[in-house]
């Protein structure tokens, strides 16, 4: 593994090299050079860690896995979704995994990992939800599962060692109807106060709320959810509904409606391609925050909003596929799956209905 030592053009700096050969994947050999290293150390060290990323046993250290699996989901999955997976891995795998051997990593080790997980708690004495282990247990499972599938892993230690964490919260937060409108009452500005209420009364994504046209508001009464705008290393995107039964229009309500065109026709010189609303995800988590601590409300998240609509629905009396419809799930199931716990009565009313229906049934057809 020799380095290479070059001397700058000011004739004192002194750089170092690494210039070695490795076969691509379709057989090919290569030369690869890359200058700039302050030490010989550096620069063999970066040969070495490009020469284990070609490796493809579970010989191969995690952290160069980890760059293989990164750049090939970069081909597979939509931009925000890659800023979360790198965001879990880089804070939550690699500080613990990184130096090690895939094929050195066993259930001993990741229960260690969960525990520690499991046992963290930050300045305020709060741990992390039990959501969040489960998504950051399931990314750890999954890079391996990699490993298992392309690098001769024999089998992914995730499943010995066990989950930690649920995949869904025990308690939702959420707002009724009522709150929602002490808190929309106390928004001063025209265009956040707007936002809020498409978010409540929709139950729309906030990427779907951002990316917004007038184009996508029908003469109908309807708004056509088919984008879904997020910011990504700094770079404004329109990105493809999360999935195709997200691509979806909803009926809204006439005052939502009218709210939503005489905003629209107060906007200077709009396009029917413009963008609607232009903050930020995070300005509209900070108002909410803001505005809820104001008015002395329970805090929330933007994306409980969503949550709220749904429970609106439900207390309403519409069917599970209705609002999975509406919601854009890709099948009823997740309609139940989440929010299950909103029916706790439901049950007892179906049976009451059936003791009302029964009553009112005329004598002679009880036994028919």
């Amino acid at each position: 593994m020799p380095a290479y030592k070059y001397i700058l053009k000011d004739g004192k700096t002194v750089r170092w090299r690494a210039k070695f050969y490795t076969t691509d994947w379709t057989g090919t050999k290569k030369q690869i050079c890359k200058r700039g290293f302050k030490t010989q150390r550096e620069a063999k060290e970066y040969e070495r860690l490009y020469l284990d990323q070609q490796n493809n046993t579970s010989d191969i250290l995690f952290s160069s896995l980890v760059e293989n699996y990164l750049e090939d989901m970069a081909h597979r999955l939509k931009p925000t979704t890659m800023e979360n997976k790198c965001f879990i891995i880089k804070g939550k795998l690699l500080p613990y995994f990184g130096n090690l051997k895939v094929c050195d990593i066993d259930t001993i080790k990741v229960r260690k990992w969960q525990n520690e997980l499991i046992s963290y708690r930050d300045e305020t004495g709060k741990p992390f939800s039990q959501t969040y282990l489960k998504t950051v247990n399931n990314q750890l499972s999954a890079i391996m599962n990699y490993a298992v599938a392309h690098y001769r892993l024999s089998a992914n230690p995730c499943r010995a060692a066990g989950s930690m964490g649920k995949s869904r919260a025990e308690e939702m937060n959420i707002w009724t109807q009522a709150q929602y409108e002490q808190f929309s009452s106390a928004i001063q500005k025209s265009s956040v106060k707007l936002a809020f209420d498409v978010l409540f009364y929709t139950g729309m994504r906030s990427g779907e709320l951002l990316a917004l046209t007038p184009a996508d508001i029908l003469p109908s009464k309807r708004i056509d959810i088919n984008k879904n705008y997020a910011k990504v290393n700094g770079e404004e995107l329109f990105l493809e509904p999360k999935t195709p039964k997200a691509k979806r229009c909803i009926s809204i309500p006439d005052f939502l409606y009218d709210d939503i065109r005489e905003y629209v026709s107060k906007l200077y010189g709009i396009e029917k391609g413009d963008r609607i609303f232009y903050f930020t995800k995070s300005a509209l988590d900070k108002e909410i925050k803001r505005i809820a601590a104001k008015v002395g409300l329970p805090i929330i998240r933007v994306h409980d909003l969503r949550h709220s609509h749904a429970s609106m629905l439900i207390e309403m009396g519409f069917a599970p596929l209705e609002i999975a419809d509406r919601l854009g799930h890709e099948s009823v199931k997740t309609t139940l799956d989440t929010y299950s716990h909103l029916y706790p009565d439901k049950d007892q009313q179906l049976a009451d209905r059936l003791n009302q229906f029964r009553r009112a049934l005329p004598p002679e057809e009880e036994f028919s």
